[in-house]
């Protein structure tokens, strides 16, 4: 789980900062954070019972550990936020995934894979039909800010970008999580060969399925169609391969595109898929000593994706531009050569990274009362 985390943060590192023409920046673009959403759900699994579910006292000290944690992300999530870095901050929506995930607790791993998948479909369609009967959103790719909370039309605005529109909009990542929750209820080292062949036939049927509707049987075509001379072809293009968390309205078909974060059926299945295959292989790889590094960052994930964030927004916008200037790489390898040192030195002296310390203490304290 910590090569597989850490593959995830440094994956994240090129989708922020790497160029976006190259074929790594496609490669991770969208999957990293979907492999985040599902790792999040396997440690919510594994959390509360692996393969059996904790009940009674247990599984309400897991419960309310995991309650704490949730709000503690989500009020870290709207901090980073304010920092105005070029990131979409994931945080916020991982608090309210924590939340939605208590009552599936005592789920086994069938039912929280047939739910995974039914709302893999289903939930983009709702999400595309209840947007479709809205007001335009203002924005794209929107993340909750602090001071929405100032006002009651401001909070109100911030859920509905965390709920439904926004950069990670819970509706359509929710199937990750579930996922990932299915994973932990298995032995996964005893599957983890059906667990890595599972993944990559589906992120073949939802990449590939996609690539067929889009460019074999017309969908791009009629995309371009419903836009007519309101967008040039190459920027039809781009919102097909680039979303901003949930497919535009403008199109029934852009549903078949399965373009990174744009909340799509295929983009869920495919992306889903792409996690499982990761976490599958990192299984056979898991004592690799070569690995080492890549797993003290999943073992920091947190500690290093806000400080990524930190230091983007310290960095600037102006600084981030002429950094690429220089060399179109350079951001990325930078963040993760300072990223893997930190961590190695950090785990190697003291252990818990320092925010995932922190979140330790405030969700144990408070678990460790109930049944008193």
């Amino acid at each position: 789980m910590d090569i597989a985390r850490g593959l995830a943060v440094l994956g994240m590192f090129v989708a922020h900062t790497g160029p976006p023409q190259s074929w790594l920046f496609g490669l991770v673009s969208g999957r990293s954070a979907a492999l985040f959403a599902v790792l999040a759900g396997l440690s919510i699994a594994l959390l509360s019972g692996g393969t059996a579910p904790v009940e009674g006292v247990r599984r309400r000290q897991v419960a309310v550990r995991i309650a704490v944690r949730a709000v503690v992300l989500f009020g870290l999530g709207l901090v980073l936020s304010m920092l105005d870095a070029p990131v979409m901050v994931i945080l916020t929506s991982y608090g309210v995934l924590f939340l939605l995930a208590l009552p599936l607790l005592r789920l086994r791993a069938r039912t929280l894979g047939v739910l995974a998948g039914v709302l893999a479909i289903a939930a983009p369609l709702a999400s595309y039909l209840i947007r479709d009967a809205m007001p335009p959103a203002g924005e794209f790719g929107a993340i909750p800010h602090l001071g929405d909370f100032t006002s009651w039309s401001g909070a109100a605005a911030a859920f509905q970008h965390v709920l439904l529109d926004g950069g990670y909009p819970v509706l359509t990542w929710l199937p990750f999580v579930l996922a990932g929750m299915a994973l932990g209820r298995i032995d996964l080292r005893a599957a983890r060969g059906p667990v890595a062949l599972l993944g990559a036939g589906l992120a073949l049927a939802g990449y590939g399925g996609s690539w067929l509707a889009m460019n074999v049987f017309g969908g791009r075509e009629q995309v371009l169609a419903s836009y007519g001379d309101a967008l040039p072809p190459e920027l039809v293009d781009v919102l097909l391969s680039r979303g901003f968390g949930a497919v535009p309205t403008g199109s029934p078909v852009m549903l078949l595109s399965a373009g990174a974060h744009s909340g799509s059926p295929f983009e869920v299945v495919g992306a889903t898929g792409a996690a499982l295959l990761v976490i599958g292989l990192c299984m056979f790889v898991e004592r690799a000593r070569v690995l080492a590094p890549i797993a003290a960052v999943g073992a920091l994930a947190l500690t290093a994706y806000a400080g990524h964030i930190v230091l983007l927004a310290a960095i600037g916008t102006d600084g981030l531009t002429a950094m690429q200037r220089t060399g179109p790489h350079l951001t990325w390898l930078l963040l993760t050569a300072i990223v893997v040192v930190f961590a190695v030195v950090w785990r190697a002296l003291l252990g818990r990274g320092p925010l995932e310390r922190v979140l330790h203490l405030v969700s144990a304290a408070p678990a460790a009362r109930i049944g008193r």
